[in-house]
């Protein structure tokens, strides 16, 4: 993925070429491996980082300066407030040809998925889901959710297209062949986070994914609410 990571947003992030090239070969698999530095990632082809913020629900003339993965929480942010909604904010930018936005608080990229992916974009969102596993992942194109799954639970899938994967799956020793089991690797049982990291593997090498590990650290994107009333004075 030599085409490294930008950046980009609008309002006082507009035009903000950031961290050019800054982990451009992490790939996804890395996120196997998350326990609460984020609720989300959401990666969009076909629509540059600030219409991604738009189509999650942010108006994309309101993104803050560019700020690291540190500094966001320091935005006051309420995931949750009973009988209301809680608040949920991103960060965008783009690496490899795929704009991301990293999810923080009550977010909006699993029920706005179909919306995303309208008019040919292709989508693909990955929940880590620590507290209530398994995480899961989901693929959407042109307005429609093809493929989806638990990692760990491979075998029951969902979508227009569930088996979409399935031969990669089976080639990554992810499944047995059909599918309808997970696969005997002949060795000690894997631990979860094993298993979640070939997933991820396939789904990296299928859609030619990234994601710098800075993108949680020192990497500055702009920031944007989706939904709720988070302070974003920053």
């Amino acid at each position: 993925m030599g085409e490294g990571t930008r950046a980009i947003g609008t309002g006082r992030g507009q035009g903000s070429g950031v961290g050019a090239g800054v982990g451009a070969s992490d790939g996804i698999r890395w996120l196997a491996g998350l326990r609460g530095e984020l609720d989300g990632v959401l990666f969009a082809r076909g629509i540059a980082p600030h219409e991604l913020a738009r189509r999650m629900g942010a108006d994309p003339a309101a993104g803050t300066e560019p700020i690291s993965g540190t500094e966001v929480w320091d935005l006051d942010i309420e995931s949750y407030r009973p009988g209301d909604d809680g608040d949920g904010v991103v960060r965008v930018g783009e690496c490899g040809g795929w704009s991301f936005a990293i999810e923080y608080g009550d977010s909006t990229g699993g029920e706005r998925l179909t919306e995303i992916a309208a008019g040919g974009v292709e989508v693909v969102h990955f929940r880590p889901m620590p507290e209530h596993p398994p995480a899961l992942l989901d693929y959407a194109r042109d307005g429609a959710v093809l493929c989806g799954f638990g990692l760990g639970e491979e075998r029951w899938r969902w979508g227009r297209e569930p088996d979409l994967l399935l031969p990669e799956l089976v080639a990554a020793e992810v499944l047995a062949p059909g599918g309808t089991a997970p696969a005997d690797r002949g060795g000690p049982e894997e631990g979860y986070a094993a298993v979640r990291e070939r997933t991820l593997g396939v789904v990296e090498r299928r859609f030619g994914l990234g994601l710098p590990r800075a993108a949680l650290g020192e990497l500055r994107l702009p920031a944007y609410a989706v939904r709720g009333t988070p302070g974003m004075s920053r």
